[in-house]
């Protein structure tokens, strides 16, 4: 359990050694330097520098009982202001951020993510990055891609519906595409079923900022562009066919 608690504390920006001393300190109560080093397994002279580290950050406070100089953990609730802080700094320092990522930009990128994790991570940014009334447009198998991982894409899908966009699937002809098209005003969607003829083993996804292939047959893989004329063309290689079907 400490263990956990520490990787969590660590994972919101502080040491190791901070960590320990604040969950020390937070189930010690009032305390003395030399118990929390010793609950903490820190060295004293260390305990010191560290104690001052959390008060700076609104962790830790003093009390003066008589003589003595008590050290006090504030309530985990102030975790979350920790939290808040990082959040604003990423915020306002983003566009600095993004000027680093475009300086060497040629105006094409391609990106490649291989496995699972990888390619879900492809799919969240999707849902991140469109915005209200653009385009989601869709050529694959349902079935596959669903079967990569059901219970991340149907809830995928489901969160996708939420939002204010254009959802068109051209799907490839399959016991599940046509369920799935059965309902397709709860998902928000617009299926067409292709041919049966057609068979998929890839996915592609279409905003208006990138296109997206996923490989739906191992090895799992997503390949990412971000390249104006390349998502025109497959845009409307897409109107194309949807106006066929």
């Amino acid at each position: 359990m400490e263990n956990k608690l520490v990787n969590t504390l660590v994972s919101i920006g502080l040491t190791e050694k901070e960590a320990s001393v604040y969950l020390a300190t937070l189930s010690l109560g009032p305390s003395k330097v030399q118990e929390i080093a010793k609950s903490a397994q820190v060295k004293r002279t260390t305990v010191y520098s560290i104690l001052e580290s959390l008060k700076t950050r609104g962790l830790i406070k003093v009390e003066l009982m008589g003589w003595k100089t008590l050290y006090v953990a504030e309530s985990p609730d102030k975790l979350e202001s920790l939290i808040e802080q990082m959040r604003h700094q990423v915020k306002k320092n983003l566009p600095e951020f993004t000027a680093l990522y475009n300086l060497h930009s040629s105006g094409a990128f391609i990106s490649y993510y291989e496995g699972l994790e990888g390619v879900k991570n492809v799919y969240e940014n999707l849902l991140r990055d469109i915005r209200p009334h653009e385009d989601y447009l869709i050529i694959g198998d349902t079935d596959l891609w669903l079967k990569q991982d059901p219970e991340f894409f149907l809830d995928f899908t489901k969160r996708r519906a939420k939002l204010n966009i254009n959802i068109r699937i051209l799907a490839q002809d399959s016991p599940v595409a046509r369920e799935h098209k059965n309902i397709e005003k709860i998902f928000n969607e617009q299926i067409k079923i292709m041919p049966e003829e057609y068979k998929l083993t890839t996915n592609m996804v279409i905003i208006p900022h990138r296109v997206v292939i996923n490989q739906i047959t191992p090895p799992i893989l997503a390949m990412v562009i971000e390249n104006e004329s390349i998502i025109k063309m497959n845009r409307e290689l897409f109107e194309m066919i949807w106006r066929s079907i």
